[in-house]
């Protein structure tokens, strides 16, 4: 994605269920990894106990980042937008797992409380918010200002969920 806003703007008029919900479960199931409690609760179960685990993290994920998604679009189109809800959602959903990815994989190795996953949580949640306000900025036609504030609350809940969940 070298031009999101011209992607953005393509692809306000395309779902994206398959890609946004087999995305979004992949980064589920390994986000148990990237949190230090849960990746030691998961390694020292048994199998048939790690197995569900990971599986409901995966499914909690994918439907925590919908709910979010779908709370994106309602304020965008309160604040003016006029951008599908499908779009909005699916591009929300993998906007929110692909730039923690980073983050998620550097903690599997080193741990949540490293500086530098620390560092790298904060500068993808910036990232995160700089995608999300341009995804919402072109999909729903607003301006800027009103698309930081339309992903205000999913930029919230990521920063208080996932990122300071490590730290």
């Amino acid at each position: 994605m070298t031009a999101p806003n011209q992607t953005f703007l393509q692809m306000r008029d395309y779902t994206m269920w398959a890609p946004a919900l087999i995305v979004t479960f992949l980064y589920g199931l390994i986000a148990v990894f990237g949190f230090d409690g849960a990746r030691k609760d998961a390694i020292e179960a048994t199998l048939s106990n790690a197995v569900p685990i990971v599986l409901t993290t995966a499914v909690a994920i994918v439907i925590s980042t919908f709910i979010l998604g779908v709370v994106t679009h309602t304020l965008a189109r309160q604040l003016g937008g006029d951008g599908a809800w499908q779009p909005t959602v699916g591009l929300s959903m993998l906007i929110m797992s692909i730039t923690d990815t980073p983050r998620l994989v550097v903690a599997m190795f080193f741990g949540g409380d490293a500086s530098f996953v620390q560092l790298l949580g904060w500068a993808t949640w910036i990232g995160a918010g700089a995608l999300l306000t341009l995804m919402v900025s072109r999909s729903h036609d607003l301006p800027w200002p009103k698309a930081l504030a339309a992903s205000a609350i999913q930029l919230i809940a990521i920063l208080s969920i996932v990122k300071l969940g490590t730290f």
